[in-house]
C-alpha cells in the first residue's frame, strides 16, 4: 500500500480508537484532550511553516480571532451552532492572514518571524483596550447545538471532544494530501533553495502565502473550539507567550508525520497539569527542562522515536 494510504489509514484507526474509548473517559480527561486537539490544530499549521523554513511567532493572531469569532458569533449574528462557530473562527483567520500574508510572505529568518509577533501583539493591544469585548476580562463564549444536536451537560463536553476530533482529523487528511501534491511539494523546495523553485518556474512567495493562509485557517480552528471548551475568551489567545507555546508544541513533537502536533500537544498538557499539581511553584521549571531534554537528545522531536524503529513518511 502506498505511503499516503497507510498513513490516512492510520489516523483513521486512531479516530475511531479515541471515539470508542470515550465514554469511558472522565470529565476532566474529555476537556484536556479537546484543548489538546485544539492547540495541536494550531501546531499542525506551524509544522506546514516549519518545512516551508519559517517559524511564526504570531500564531496567536489567528488562535485569538478564531477564538472571539466563535465568542461573538451568538452576539452578532445569532449563531449557537457550535460547528458554525468553528467555521466562522477558521474563515475570519484566514481572511485577515491573505491580506496580512501579502506583506509577511515578503520576509524569512527573524525578520518574518519578528514581523508575525509584532501583529500578534497589535491585536492583543486593541483587545486590551476594547471594552465592547470584556477589555483585559474577555468574555464568556458557548453554544447550545452541535450540527442541530441541543447541548446540555455531560452531553456538551463530549460533543465538543467528539467535533475536535473529526476537526483534528479532517485536518490531518487534508493537510496530508496538500504535502503529497505539486504545490505541497515545493513547500520543502522552498526550504532548502528558494532560487532554484523561481527557476523551475514556481512563484516562491505564492507558496509561502498560501501556506500562512493555511496554517492561520487551522490555528483559527484551534482558537475557536478552545473557546467553546473552555467556555470563555481574553486578550490572552493574543498574547506572544500563547504563540511561544505553539512554537514549543511543534518543535516538542517535531515534523516528521501530520499527527505529531497532536501527540506533542497532548504530552504536553498531561506534563503541565501534573506538573502543576506537584510543584505548583515550580512547575515551569519542570516543563522548560523537559523541552531541554528533548532539544539534545531528539533535536528532531519525539516523533523521531517512531521514525527511528520503523522509518516511514509523513
Amino acid at each position: 500500500m502506498k505511503p499516503l494510504d497507510r498513513t490516512v489509514r492510520r489516523l483513521g484507526i486512531a479516530l475511531v480508537a479515541l471515539l470508542a474509548i470515550s465514554p469511558l473517559l472522565p470529565d476532566w480527561a474529555l476537556f484536556l484532550v479537546t484543548v489538546s486537539l485544539a492547540k495541536g490544530l494550531v501546531a499542525l499549521g506551524l509544522v506546514l511553516l516549519m518545512r516551508t523554513g519559517l517559524v511564526s511567532f504570531g500564531q496567536g493572531l489567528y488562535y485569538a480571532l478564531g477564538a472571539y469569532t466563535a465568542g461573538m458569533a451568538p452576539r452578532f449574528f445569532g449563531a449557537q451552532d457550535a460547528l458554525f462557530m468553528v467555521l466562522a473562527g477558521t474563515a475570519s483567520a484566514a481572511m485577515v492572514c491573505a491580506v496580512l500574508g501579502l506583506l509577511i510572505a515578503r520576509y524569512r529568518a527573524i525578520f518574518f518571524a519578528m514581523l508575525s509577533l509584532a501583529f500578534s501583539m497589535i491585536l492583543y493591544g486593541l483587545l486590551v483596550k476594547s471594552p465592547a469585548l470584556g477589555s483585559t476580562d474577555g468574555f464568556n463564549a458557548g453554544a447550545q447545538t452541535v450540527a442541530g444536536l441541543p447541548l446540555t451537560g455531560m452531553v456538551a463536553r463530549y460533543a465538543l471532544y467528539v467535533l475536535a476530533l473529526l476537526c483534528a482529523f479532517a485536518s490531518a487528511a487534508l493537510l496530508h494530501r496538500y504535502l503529497a501534491s505539486h504545490l505541497g511539494r515545493l513547500t520543502p523546495a522552498v526550504r532548502d533553495n528558494e532560487l532554484r523553485v523561481e527557476y523551475m518556474g514556481a512563484s516562491v512567495r505564492n507558496v509561502v502565502h498560501l501556506n500562512l493562509v493555511l496554517a492561520s485557517a487551522l490555528a483559527g480552528a484551534g482558537g475557536a473550539i478552545a473557546a467553546l471548551a473552555v467556555g470563555h475568551v481574553d486578550p490572552e489567545t493574543a498574547y506572544w507567550t500563547t504563540s511561544g507555546e505553539f512554537v514549543f508544541v511543534a518543535i516538542l513533537s517535531g515534523t516528521g508525520n501530520v499527527a505529531a502536533p497532536f501527540v506533542g500537544a497532548v504530552l504536553l498538557e498531561l506534563l503541565r497539569n501534573f506538573a502543576y499539581a506537584h510543584a505548583p511553584n515550580t512547575w515551569q521549571l519542570v516543563v522548560g527542562g523537559v523541552m531541554l531534554l528533548v532539544i539534545l537528545f531528539l533535536p528532531e522531536g519525539l516523533w523521531s522515536l517512531f521514525r527511528r524503529r520503523r522509518p516511514g513518511t509523513a
